[in-house]
């Protein structure tokens, strides 16, 4: 052929290079397509993170909490940081994929795509969101550019020695999201954040690849590589609108491996469910026989059956209500009508089990409230249906019914029982979303995608409003154990000067009702380290020494230079506290009197003349009075006290959180189920047999050690230390009440089941 005359003497001319340069083992044609793709990968990539900023931005200005909006910030961050590393690797990751093409791997069996049900996990809930929003995005690209990546595919395989599908095509969809999940390996960012920044990979890399895959086969076929091979790509509005009308003409009656739908990456979990639950009938699950001239209902009629039922609903939810009995009644009465025998077929059989086995878990759980299980289980006629026809219900995360039921019942976690519940607004507005599903839903699921919007609006108000409270609870309990530490200090200081020590009452009291509040206000506005601080403790120990006794013959001048100066100190720091001024005048008063008596203890004695009688001899007789003798008349000695206990400082209107006498082992189980608690965590608190207290970790006050619980509304209700927590949990009265997505676990939980029924 005259194309291989044109592809040989490029391997030739490959072959000259340097067999150790992975640049020499492609030829040289490839090597043009490698170097174009990747100078306009990294285009497309610098316009990613340029308006990754922004994207990021927005989402924290909507975000409905701090911890979520703290989160985008520092997603951008570290975006910004690891930029350049993340462009470099995924380069680096497709360059060593397009250079691997020409390598024989020796002694390695080719690697089948065959698919191990058992290895599938759904608990790790972030590996699946991964999944299978890489497979939506894959699905996509090949809907719309199947045809020039098949083309680019055949003609690598003319020029290389390793044959590629397009799956493993290293330019293919998959491949490059590949590569750059690896690339993004090094972000520390939540799931939200990082499926965002693949929804940016898809909007500014994977829609541009049409336009690579025409350049790149035009560029081969400049080289002569497979040149009458057709390679137009198709428009991408009409593959869109073919895509859209595959997707409604897929029945859920359709075999499971029909018609390869842009939806088809997104129907793996489905997939999986169905081989399980295929591989449990007739055991586990019983066995459905039919007639042989059974003819399966349509899935238009069995919807048809579903909406009756679902309008004839009971009011109330009941534990005896069986869809599947309702059902089969429906069913044997059309058989009896047409004289045929009328079934569900296969795969909408599984749905159903699966839908029945999904709302089994949810009403048993422990997380929600009875009163809205009860209201919660009158949704799964409205959920059967709209996963009869959506089967990316079971797969994808984002699903608006998945996402409202989940929603549901995040909001209900924090809701307390209560004797008219109807009076409460979270259970109305519950109460209204079930109502209209089961009033207005036919077969349009666009009416979840209104209702979530709906109430997600509802939600964040509420969600606000009750953050803000949170908020100021938890400012008022980061003032009050600031103030007890406060607090704290000034009882150590009074008590390193005056425990122990016998001083005049007046002083005593003074210090500990007065100056006591002084040497607060200083600790709150300034810390033990502030000069004013000092300054107020040099006061105290200034007042100490001045009504002490001394002997010295230099205190005297000492207590004549410190009186005037301490009187100021003193009244100028009671003022400051704002004490009361008729309190502080009576101080004064007393405190004048004993630094009165203070200095007449330093008074020198002065000679008195006595007299002597006729037979002695006239002389002067000098005479030592007393002390006592020059007080003044009528005064008395000062009331003196002995501080013999600790002074503990009153805190009016606070009640001190009591310790339990039970003390636990520092290794001891409880202990470690409190330190494992996090803000934000739920736990029920069991107060009697009747009642119970569901409750949030607003707060971890580590100065006090205060753990503050508050409800729904952000309203403190609870407070405990972390011995009485645990204690707590050893007598069973406190349990966590597990916030994952119900949805997510409840299907974790079936697949979990139908696994164990299938090693059984």
């Amino acid at each position: 052929m005259q194309n291989d005359a044109k592809v040989v003497p490029l391997n030739k001319g490959a072959a000259q290079q340097s067999p150790t340069s992975p640049v020499g083992r492609l030829p040289v044609a490839l090597i043009q397509v490698r170097d174009k793709v990747a100078l306009q990968l990294k285009q497309t990539l610098q316009v990613l993170f340029d308006n990754a900023d922004d994207t990021l931005f927005e989402m924290a200005d909507r975000a409905t909490s701090n911890a979520e909006q703290n989160a985008f910030f520092e997603a951008m961050r570290d975006l910004r940081l690891k930029r350049k590393s993340i462009e470099r690797t995924f380069l680096q990751n497709v360059f060593e994929s397009l250079s691997s093409l020409n390598q024989y791997e020796i002694g390695k069996a080719p690697q089948l795509d065959a698919v191990s049900f058992d290895s599938l996990s759904l608990v790790q809930n972030d590996e699946l969101e991964e999944t299978v929003a890489l497979d939506a995005m894959v699905a996509k690209v090949m809907s719309r550019d199947a045809v020039p990546l098949s083309h680019l595919t055949i003609r690598l395989n003319t020029l290389i020695s390793k044959k590629i599908e397009d799956k493993t095509n290293p330019l293919g969809p998959r491949m490059l999201c590949e590569a750059f999940l690896d690339a993004c390996r090094s972000l520390g960012v939540e799931i939200k954040v990082k499926l965002i920044i693949l929804k940016l990979f898809e909007k500014y890399v994977l829609t541009e690849l049409d336009q690579f895959y025409a350049e790149a086969n035009q560029s081969l076929v400049a080289a002569g590589v497979l040149p009458d091979l057709r390679s137009a790509a198709p428009r991408r509005q009409q593959e869109r609108a073919s895509g859209a009308g595959r997707s409604a003409q897929t029945g859920s009656g359709s075999p499971a491996g029909g018609s390869q739908t842009a939806e088809e990456g997104m129907q793996e979990v489905f997939g999986v469910l169905q081989e399980l639950l295929s591989q449990v009938r007739g055991t586990a699950l019983p066995r459905r026989d039919h007639p042989a001239d059974a003819v399966p209902v349509s899935s238009i009629d069995l919807l048809r059956l579903l909406s009756h039922l679902q309008q004839h609903l009971p009011q109330q939810h009941s534990d005896d209500y069986d869809l599947r009995i309702s059902l089969d009644q429906l069913l044997t009465r059309a058989s009896a009508r047409s004289g045929r025998v009328r079934v569900v077929g296969q795969v909408d059989d599984d749905v159903i089990n699966l839908v029945s086995m999904l709302f089994e878990f949810i009403l048993d759980d422990r997380t929600l409230p009875d009163s809205l299980k009860a209201l919660i289980g009158r949704m799964q006629i409205p959920m059967l249906k709209v996963a009869l026809l959506d089967k990316t219900f079971f797969s994808r995360g984002s699903h608006p019914a998945r996402r409202l039921l989940n929603e549901i019942a995040s909001a209900a976690l924090g809701w307390v029982e209560q004797d008219d519940a109807q009076r409460d607004s979270l259970y109305h507005r519950i109460e209204q979303v079930v109502q209209r599903l089961l009033n207005d839903f036919v077969d349009d699921p666009a009416i979840f995608s209104e209702l979530l919007a709906e109430f997600l609006a509802y939600t964040g108000d509420e969600r606000r409003r009750s953050e803000l409270l949170e908020q100021r609870t938890r400012d008022a309990e980061e003032g009050r154990a600031k103030a007890e530490l406060a607090r704290k200090q000034v009882e150590e200081a009074l008590n390193q000067r005056l425990l122990g020590r016998t001083l005049p009452e007046v002083v005593v009291r003074l210090l500990q009702e007065a100056w006591s509040k002084v040497l607060l206000l200083s600790c709150l506005k300034h810390g033990v380290e502030s000069a004013e601080w000092r300054a107020a403790l040099q006061t105290m120990d200034d007042l100490v020494w001045s009504v002490e006794s001394h002997e010295a013959p230099e205190a005297r001048a000492r207590l004549l230079e410190l009186v005037p100066g301490l009187l100021k100190s003193l009244r100028e720091g009671l003022a400051s506290a704002a004490f009361d001024p008729f309190s502080t005048s009576e101080f004064f008063s007393q405190l004048e009197a004993l630094h009165v008596q203070g200095f007449q203890r330093f008074r020198k004695p002065e000679p008195v003349e006595v007299l002597a009688d006729d037979n002695l001899e006239s002389a002067p007789l000098l005479l030592d009075l007393p002390d006592e003798a020059a007080t003044e008349a009528g005064e008395s000695a000062p009331a003196m006290v002995a501080v013999l206990e600790e002074i503990v400082l009153a805190v009016p209107g606070e009640s001190q959180v009591q310790e339990p006498e039970v003390s636990l082992a520092d290794d001891d189980e409880a202990l470690g189920f409190v330190d494992s608690l996090r803000v934000g965590s739920w736990v029920e608190f069991q107060e009697d047999e009747e009642h119970k207290l569901r409750c949030k970790l607003a707060a971890l006050i580590k100065p006090t050690g205060k753990y503050i619980f508050v409800n729904r509304t952000g309203m403190k209700v609870l407070e405990k230390t972390r011995m009485g927590l645990a204690v707590e949990f050893r007598r069973k009265a406190i349990r966590l009440l597990d916030d994952a997505l119900l949805f997510d676990r409840a299907l974790e939980s079936v697949i979990g089941n139908l696994r164990r029924l299938k090693g059984a």
